[in-house]
């Protein structure tokens, strides 16, 4: 009589991951790809229709043939239409950029800390990056971005370190409860040392007001290219982890079964992280929550699985920022709302609700 071996019964190498957590842990490979081209043609369409939005709504509505006719003459001026579309080229490629920074950086964020709450401005890494900003301005005389920009290397990979030192303190580690009330308490802090420094300066505070609360307003093309080689570094790094951040997912133990370093893969996102928040808030300031709601988003309609995340994030990221800032300019007419305000309009209540939602905070 042969006697088969039941699935179950099979060794097992010692120190090997278990094949069945391997095989049940990826979901994220179950989504066809078919949706997820799909998904992919929707965001390019709406980023285009978005983009155009962004250079022809304002205080002075520009008609779409002139947007398009304007487009085509960007060496030409006709002392009207065109003039205005070609200075909110700018503002728009700042949006673009920006918001594809902190939509990377916040989905790299979240695989790194296994945290679903993470997001540069819920864990104080842009308000490091502001107080920086603003001591380099008021102690050091800087006044430029490029002047300026290293401090906010600096204030964001100081607040990274201190928000996980402190939430990883007692026993359960960094949880994402603790990593959240972490960042709030720092953010709360350094925006009350930023708030006393620009007090006692009026020249920074009304050069920085609207810098203050994250806006798109009166950007330049120096200011973007000052700032462009550290947002495509950044970038580049972190859309080479997809791999890094799924082992992650499954933990230190099972990412070092299959072959892989937790630290070195943290360590080398971080950087990431770190360059493309850094860069954003300098040029835009500490705009919130567009890391944190672009993945979620993602992750419902595409799935779980990294290597497709931080790409995706990077259109869907300025979909949403842009949105917001073409929101800013109409609703109250004649002014300005700024980016930074509509975004925490819109994603403190997405906060609230993933806090509340117990399956959303743990993994």
């Amino acid at each position: 009589m042969t006697i088969s071996a039941s699935p179950h019964s099979r060794t097992q190498r010692p120190g090997a991951p278990d094949s069945s957590v391997l095989h049940s842990a990826p979901p994220q490979s179950r989504t066809p790809l078919s949706r997820k081209a799909l998904v992919l043609l929707v965001l390019v369409v709406i980023l285009v229709v978005v983009l155009l939005s962004s250079v022809a709504i304002g205080a002075r509505f520009i008609a779409l043939p002139s947007v398009l006719d304007a487009l085509a003459h960007l060496s030409q001026s006709d002392g009207g239409d065109w003039d205005v579309v070609h200075e909110r080229i700018p503002r728009t490629v700042a949006g673009l950029l920006v918001g594809a920074s902190l939509g990377l950086a916040g989905t790299g964020m979240q695989g790194v800390a296994r945290n679903p709450l993470a997001d540069p401005g819920i864990l104080g890494v842009n308000a490091g990056a502001a107080l920086a900003v603003i001591i380099a301005v008021v102690f050091f005389g800087a006044g430029t971005v490029s002047g300026y920009i290293w401090f906010a290397f600096i204030g964001a990979a100081i607040a990274a370190v201190v928000v996980y030192a402190v939430a990883s303190l007692g026993r359960e580690g960094a949880t994402p409860v603790k990593l959240a009330l972490a960042g709030a308490a720092l953010t709360a802090g350094l925006g009350s040392l930023l708030n006393g420094l620009l007090v006692t300066n009026q020249d920074a505070l009304s050069s920085f007001r609207n810098w203050q609360v994250g806006s798109l307003v009166s950007k330049n093309w120096d200011q973007i290219l000052s700032v462009l080689p550290f947002m495509l570094l950044g970038m580049i790094i972190l859309l080479c982890t997809g791999r890094v951040l799924n082992g992650l997912a499954l933990g230190d133990d099972l990412a070092r079964g299959l072959g892989q370093n937790p630290a070195l893969g943290r360590s080398i996102s971080a950087i990431g992280v770190v360059l493309l928040c850094g860069s954003a808030t300098a040029v835009a300031g500490p705009i919130g929550f567009i890391g944190l709601i672009v993945p979620h988003l993602l992750r419902a309609l595409i799935g779980t699985d990294y290597r497709w995340l931080l790409p995706y994030s990077v259109i869907t990221a300025p979909i949403v920022l842009i949105a917001a800032d073409v929101l800013g300019r109409v609703v109250l007419l004649p002014g300005e709302v700024p980016a930074g305000i509509i975004s925490v309009m819109i994603g403190a209540p997405v906060f609230i609700w993933l806090v509340r939602k117990r399956k959303a905070v743990t993994l």
